[in-house]
């Protein structure tokens, strides 16, 4: 076991400015699961704390910020009006909001509004500057990794530690130049923080790899053959696969966002994967291969997030003949299991269809539609899988981000019955959250 093994998040950013030689810093980001522990432990680090695009702020937590916080919203979405009611709850909070916008976990907001949040963060920053405590630094270390953190340094000033901004394909890079003008930009990364420790606690949950493996015995994966997963993001299951078949495959992992891309191929490098796993930037909805290039075509929770007929329409074409397709879809259409002792009438309301997953594009597919798709998209031998991935207290990244989400649509007695519920079953040893999802595995004739 290394030293830093089990070390929460909180302790890691830490120790991380702790040999950075940072007292106080101002920190921006977006997923609860990166600050919010910080936050309650030592919130006398936080100059100040921008948050974009968040879908869900507790004011509990952020209370004592109060005047040091600043909020990135959206005007339209499920989300904007939730968030706006608890920024207005929190004393001397700042509230920005970008209008006819919808922030969803993939919205990549930096890049669609640079000048906007740029005038907004440096306005805010600039408030919020003349402290006791603020001073200027510069170390001499301009990227490395720290306690399992990586960090990247651009400008010199006062610190401004920018965290993940979940699945933003661009994150803070459209506004890095202006704000390493002013201020010491420390942006962080790696297995521990924001999208790709949420990725990697659901792709290591054994409940989760229990539906996966399930798909892929399904699509008789036969030694040789190359495997596709089309939206790969850290390249957990990838990684997962190459374990399990002892290298018998050539596995690619396409995916649209680079700043996943980036973090999967360091992963599959530390695992000595790097010659059995090849990673490529595309697009789900126009990959980058020619017809008939794969044997098997795999897609993990993507089919939500894009033009659901256009990606089963690219898988197809990519997939040879005789070779199969396979999708997981998060399911909207079938309630949650939540293994609580939690009265009626809030059980029902936590484990109503969809309660745990709003970020649904357009065209999407969420729902049981999966499987007429898969049929019209000219596949035959369909097997219809729908199944449930179940979380436990073994899995505490993707569950505390499961709760975090839940827990923003409760009053606060009754995120406060959910979490004594849960405290008890964890005592009893009888917790779980199980998540609903549709499966489908298709034969290209």
């Amino acid at each position: 076991m290394t030293p830093d093994e089990g070390l929460a998040v909180e302790n890691r950013i830490l120790q991380l400015l702790q040999q950075l030689g940072i007292d106080h810093a101002h920190f921006a980001g977006r997923t609860p699961s990166d600050w919010t522990g910080l936050a309650t432990i030592a919130p006398e680090v936080f100059s100040s704390l921008t948050l974009v695009g968040p879908a869900s702020i507790d004011p509990r937590t952020t209370e004592t910020l109060g005047s040091r916080l600043l909020v990135v919203n959206g005007e339209k979405g499920a989300n904007a009006e939730r968030v706006q009611r608890a920024v207005e709850r929190i004393r001397g909070a700042s509230l920005f909001t970008l209008p006819n916008y919808t922030f969803l976990g993939w919205s990549d907001a930096v890049a669609d509004h640079t000048d906007e949040i740029g005038a907004a963060m440096l306005d805010f920053l600039a408030r919020t500057n003349p402290t006791a405590n603020e001073k200027s630094v510069s170390p001499a270390a301009r990227e490395g990794e720290i306690a399992g953190i990586s960090y990247r340094i651009r400008g010199a000033g006062p610190p401004l530690v920018l965290l993940p901004l979940f699945l933003a394909p661009s994150q803070w890079e459209p506004l890095i130049p202006r704000l390493s003008e002013k201020y010491c930009t420390i942006t962080l990364g790696g297995i521990e923080l924001g999208a790709v420790a949420i990725l990697e606690s659901r792709g290591r949950a054994v409940g989760y790899l229990q539906m996966v493996r399930t798909l892929m015995d399904e699509t008789e994966l036969r030694p040789g053959e190359k495997v596709l997963e089309v939206g790969c993001g850290s390249g957990v299951l990838d990684r997962w696969l190459a374990h399990h078949t002892g290298g018998a495959h050539r596995i690619v992992g396409v995916d649209i966002n680079r700043y996943l891309l980036q973090e999967a191929g360091a992963l599959s490098r530390k695992e000595g994967l790097a010659d059995t796993i090849e990673y490529r930037e595309g697009n789900a909805e126009a990959l980058p291969f020619p017809d008939n290039s794969f044997d098997v075509t795999l897609s993990a929770t993507v089919i939500e997030e894009v033009d659901a007929r256009q990606l089963l329409a690219e898988m197809v074409r990519v997939t040879k003949p005789g070779g199969r397709v396979a999708v997981i879809a998060r399911s909207v259409d079938i309630p949650f299991l939540m293994h609580l002792p939690l009265r009626a009438a809030l059980k029902a309301k936590v484990e109503a269809p969809g309660m745990n997953f709003a970020n649904i594009e357009e065209h999407g597919c969420a729902d049981a539609s999966l499987y007429r798709r898969f049929h019209q998209a000219g596949l035959t031998q369909v097997k219809m899988l729908p199944q449930f991935a179940a979380f436990d207290r073994g899995d505490p990244t993707v569950v505390q981000w499961m709760q975090n989400s839940l827990l923003s649509k409760l009053s606060q007695d009754e995120a406060q019955e959910w979490k004594t519920a849960r405290a008890q079953a964890e005592e009893q040893g009888t917790f779980f959250m199980a998540w609903p999802h549709h499966c489908a595995v298709g034969t290209k004739p």
